[in-house]
């Protein structure tokens, strides 16, 4: 991933230097467990620990795998290099590559899963904040882009709060089904090390054994967990969208924050555009375009075979990278956010009154009249305010068929703006818990 859409904290969990400790780590505990059950000589195991404090070079370990075509022996190479090839030589005993790099790759994607957990969580506080501000800011809900019903810009950001939050829920699912490891050997049955070794590696790393391994981890976990960031990507695409369209010259309800000094555009001047936003729909594309690998991922050859190793070493960094940003940067717009809430009257009267008709339609029928003859008389007199721009309200009051039925002043009743916002608390309630 290109630094431009990069924060420091998710990137270190993917760098060589990150990688090659983990690896250590794992050899390390290894012999340690090793050594615990009398299979090493102990001075072997503490001799690994020498190296607990070296700064690996990857130019030599790179160099190295230049020879063999084997990143796992290239590293095991340097670390003899450090330890000394006698004390080494029951490192990786019993073992398969794919112990290492299996375990490494779920301990990264854990560190990188708490991560964004946290990410979520500070979204979410913004999303909370923002929705109680704006309660009761009245707007006009949009069903097809089309004028709706009234709603308030505080229920349109406890929705969000309410999507976000089953994120948080799922991402942390996600963190446990992938903190697994496998220490198991060829083909997953310890047929030359001992299962307590696993154990212990597992413990030492805040992962628990895999139940059942070949020589990988099952990629049905990896697809999971993939999956769930695209499921998140989405959600802010879903936000950011909404966000876009408020900010359209036409609507002009809620715009990003522009900051003193800021330009829109090389040649427009006047121009205020929602890039962020849109940045934000763009790199929800990157984050899920990991998930359909991340499923093909799972069919392997066997026991197991190579085909999924290239897939991941990119969409690991790649998608979590991304989505970190992402949920920074979206946090960011939530916080700062522009709201009109004159535009978001005017444009709800843009159509004066007609946004009201289903109360109309239901009165009627209330009244007695069919719902298909109510449905005609509420219809005919609202397509003459899209036509020119009159009064609903005084359409329907001059409608002999529509004041058989109603009173003026049961008409009247039916244009009070509070009757669509007395459930937002009930709302507030069941999102909020408060």
């Amino acid at each position: 991933m290109i630094p431009r859409y990069s924060r420091p904290d998710m990137v270190a969990i993917w760098s060589p230097e990150t990688k090659f400790r983990i690896w250590y780590e794992i050899e390390a505990h290894a012999c340690d467990a090793m050594a615990d059950l009398g299979v090493i000589p102990r001075e072997n195991a503490q001799a690994v620990w020498k190296a607990k404090d070296v700064e690996f070079d990857v130019a030599r370990i790179d160099e190295i795998e230049a020879i063999t075509k084997h990143d796992v022996i290239a590293f095991l190479t340097h670390l003899a290099e450090h330890v000394g090839s006698d004390e080494a030589r029951f490192v990786h005993q019993g073992m398969t590559s794919s112990d290492v790099l299996d375990t490494c790759f779920n301990v990264q994607l854990t560190r990188a899963a708490d991560i964004l957990i946290a990410d979520l969580e500070g979204l979410l506080a913004a999303l909370k904040r923002r929705a109680i501000e704006h309660k009761d800011t009245v707007r006009i809900g949009r069903s097809h882009g089309i004028h709706a019903e009234p709603t308030t810009m505080g229920l349109t950001f406890a929705r969000f709060y309410a999507e976000m939050d089953r994120n948080l829920s799922r991402m942390r699912d996600a963190r446990a089904e992938i903190a697994t490891g496998a220490i198991s050997g060829a083909v997953g049955t310890f047929a030359n090390v001992d299962p307590r070794v696993e154990e212990h590696v597992c413990d030492q790393l805040g992962l628990v054994p895999e139940p059942i391994s070949t020589q990988v981890i099952p990629r049905d976990r990896h697809a999971a967990f993939f999956a769930t960031l695209g499921v998140v990507a989405s959600s802010i695409e879903n936000i950011a969208i909404e966000i876009r369209h408020m900010q359209r010259t036409e609507v002009l309800e809620g715009a990003e924050f522009f900051s003193m000094g800021q330009k829109g555009s090389s040649a427009m001047p006047h121009k205020k555009n929602p890039v962020l936003t849109e940045n934000l729909t763009g790199l929800a594309r990157v984050v899920r375009a990991a998930v359909i690998p991340a499923m093909e991922n799972v069919a392997l050859w066997h026991e197991r075979d190579i085909s999924h190793s290239s897939v991941e070493r990119m969409i690991g960094p790649d998608a979590t990278i991304t989505l970190d940003f992402a949920l920074a940067r979206l946090t960011g717009v939530i916080d700062k956010m522009l709201i009109f809430p004159e535009n978001m009257l005017e444009n709800m009267n843009k159509f004066p009154g007609l946004v009201m008709s289903q109360r109309v339609l239901l009165a009627l029928t209330q009244a007695g009249v069919s719902r298909e003859d109510a449905y005609a008389m509420v219809q005919r007199n609202a397509l003459k305010v899209w036509e020119h721009r009159t009064d609903f309200k005084e359409e329907l009051l001059a409608d002999a068929d529509v004041t058989a039925a109603l009173s003026a002043e049961e008409i009247e009743e039916k244009f009070d703006l509070g009757y669509h916002t007395k459930h937002v608390d009930t709302i507030f309630a069941r999102v909020f818990g408060e």
